[in-house]
């Protein structure tokens, strides 16, 4: 670590006024050690791709195997938090984090298993009506996804999905461009809510309104949305969504996912769904009954009996949004991401380094994507920035570079750490 130079933006005092000023709740999390031998924790700016572990996690996931060990079978209904409603402790709290009843919404899963179930629900070509709209930047394993759907239902998938690219020279979607799209061959769009490459918020209402208007059902990903901006998917008449939980979610590496179908679908007759043992009513599960009886809820989504151990650090984290909220998050996100911006705007000029991810607050998350030149891929920065710095950013190959500071335990001086880092790893080349 050397000290400032001349170009060196802002200044750590300022940074640590801030935060006296502007606290989050890194005091409730568990942060790494820095191995740069000058501070002695991380400054962490990959909660966009695994959030902290919440201190209370440890401690409340050994109560619930605790109960096991002390209880056997009779948990299911005698545990601190009986296992088979555990479920049902989910709710709520997820409602509450994507705006949505808790009749429409599940934890249950992974985020592409969901997508799945949820697409055998509302993705019912026609000779006519068969596209499904994604943007092309999306995450691989929604391109996958709808891959494969269109093949299981026949179709050429090279035909069937429809992959939306930036204009020349610009790398976030126009939501213009988007709507230009939405034609009668449509039916379903399925597009990140936030993506995750640039961090570019999408206009959701606005396209799903649109989708609709096209005859389209819309579908959301929101796996770098939720608990990352507000939500409000039941006003929005979203059709169905599904999000993961390890992002900013900070429920642990794979953690279950969430799901939320629109309360006008629920108990519709006409949508097929795969199910299971879970996917019946409650109150009749032990009946043993060769038939399903599903009920009018996201509930009859579910599949399989919920895991209660992996469900632990879900509901944990659920609980700590519930107590924050997301709309003090947002509002301490939008100050946090805007000075970083700020910072990083005095480093940038004259270096091979270009943020990507538009400069609109309401257009972003907590999330700037920095695209990086010359002969150095964004893998190999990160790796400095983390052993030189403990600064730890995440990579996008070739030359993406993204850095999440995430309201509840980023700190300003996080902030000033990383442009500070960036400003003396990349050269001035012009």
């Amino acid at each position: 670590m050397t000290q400032p130079s001349p170009e060196e933006p802002g200044s750590e005092a300022e940074s640590f006024a801030r935060d006296k000023a502007d606290p989050g709740h890194r005091e409730l999390f568990d942060v790494p050690p820095s191995e740069d031998g000058y501070y002695p924790d991380v400054a962490y700016f990959a909660g966009n791709s695994l959030g902290l572990r919440p201190k209370a996690t440890r401690t409340e996931l050994l109560e619930d195997l605790d109960s096991w060990a002390a209880l056997g079978v009779e948990g299911h209904l005698e545990a601190t938090r009986p296992w088979l409603p555990y479920h049902e402790l989910l709710t709520g709290p997820a409602a509450r984090l994507v705006g949505a009843l808790p009749g429409e919404t599940v934890v249950m899963n992974s985020l592409t298993v969901n997508l799945h179930l949820l697409m055998v629900s509302f993705y019912r070509p026609t000779a006519d009506r068969f596209r499904i709209v994604i943007e092309d930047s999306a995450f691989p394993s929604d391109s996958y996804a709808v891959r494969s759907q269109a093949r299981f239902h026949g179709l050429d998938p090279d035909d069937a999905v429809v992959r939306l690219k930036p204009r020349d020279g610009e790398d976030c979607l126009r939501t213009t461009d988007v709507l230009a799209r939405l034609t009668p061959d449509v039916a379903l769009v399925l597009l990140g809510g936030v993506n995750y490459l640039t961090g570019q918020l999408m206009d959701i209402p606005t396209i799903t309104a649109a989708g609709h208007e096209a005859g389209a059902v819309v579908g959301w990903d929101l796996a770098h949305a939720a608990g990352n901006v507000p939500l409000s998917l039941h006003d929005w008449d979203v059709d169905f969504a599904a999000w993961c939980s390890y992002k900013y979610l900070n429920s642990g590496p794979g953690a279950l996912a969430g799901a939320f179908v629109h309360e006008r679908h629920l108990g519709d007759p006409s949508i097929q769904r795969f199910e299971g043992w879970w996917s019946t009513e409650a109150s009749t599960r032990f009946q043993m009954a060769p038939e399903s009886r599903p009920p009018a809820s996201a509930d009859a989504w579910q599949v399989s009996n919920p895991p209660i151990f992996s469900m632990s650090p879900v509901r944990t984290s659920l609980e700590l949004f519930d107590k924050v909220g997301i709309g003090v998050l947002r509002e301490r996100s939008i100050r946090l991401t805007a000075y970083l911006e700020a910072l990083l705007a005095e480093v940038t000029p004259g270096r091979p380094l270009q943020v990507i991810t538009p400069t609109d607050p309401l257009q972003r998350g907590a999330q700037l994507s920095l695209r990086i030149g010359g002969d150095r891929t964004a893998g190999e920065l990160a790796k400095v920035l983390r052993s030189s710095y403990g600064v730890i950013a995440d990579a996008r190959e070739p030359d993406v570079l993204r850095l999440a500071p995430v309201p509840l335990y980023s700190l300003y001086h996080d902030c000033w750490r990383a442009a500070r880092a960036l400003a003396e790893v990349v050269p001035v080349t012009t």
